[in-house]
């Protein structure tokens, strides 16, 4: 028993250290090209049209192949918002911006002596939204990417990915009739899907 107690305990210390051994900082530096969507209301629309998205990010490698991030992105664009007759409200006052906050887990396939690696992340926090006419709101966002890192004999690398951005926000209440329980209200919820490609300049500081 007390040999089996050893060899786990062994198993464990090596387990650590090669986890210890692999632990990275990466700083890196964000651009990207984020596709439009459009938002429907109940008796109106609104579009966020594409733009150029741009940000930051601090990553952190707690083992080999697996990362957190925390980063900051933004998004300038315009949002159009449209009537009941498909006439725009807003025209000339329709310029806009969204700042992700978020934190992302990625994983990345393969040994990390490769000089390309493949990776899969996901990632959730808030959404700053800025508009001319109703100021600054915070919302959830999240967001899914996939793409693979390019490696370099140097510190610096280059990941190529593309990515799916969210943010939802809560638009008001809907009523509903239930023979049960009478009228009953929900909350309603619009939500922005925006697809994108983009890449990232790596810079590891563990080199």
């Amino acid at each position: 028993m007390k040999k089996n107690h050893l060899l786990f305990v062994v198993f464990f210390f090596s387990l650590a250290m090669s986890a210890q051994s692999s632990k990275s900082f990466l700083l890196n530096l964000y651009g990207g090209y984020t596709f439009s969507d459009r938002v429907d209301f109940d008796n109106a629309h609104a579009s966020v049209e594409d733009g150029f998205e741009y940000g930051a990010g601090l990553e952190y490698f707690f083992m080999e192949n697996s990362s957190i991030e925390l980063k900051y992105n933004r998004l300038d664009t315009k949002m159009p918002f449209y009537g009941p007759t498909g006439i725009q409200l807003n025209a000339g006052d329709d310029k806009g911006a969204i700042n992700y906050v978020l934190l992302d887990y990625t994983y990345y396939f393969g040994s990390s002596t490769q000089k390309l690696q493949p990776f899969l992340g996901a990632g959730a926090g808030i959404a700053i939204l800025e508009t001319p006419q109703s100021g600054s709101g915070t919302y959830f966002a999240w967001e899914i990417k996939g793409g693979v890192k390019i490696k370099t004999n140097s510190p610096l690398s280059i990941n190529l990915h593309a990515y799916l951005q969210s943010m939802s926000a809560a638009i008001g209440t809907d009523y509903y009739w239930s023979n049960y329980w009478g009228v009953v209200g929900f909350t309603d919820y619009a939500s922005t899907y925006q697809f994108g490609l983009g890449a990232s300049l790596s810079y590891d500081f563990s080199k």
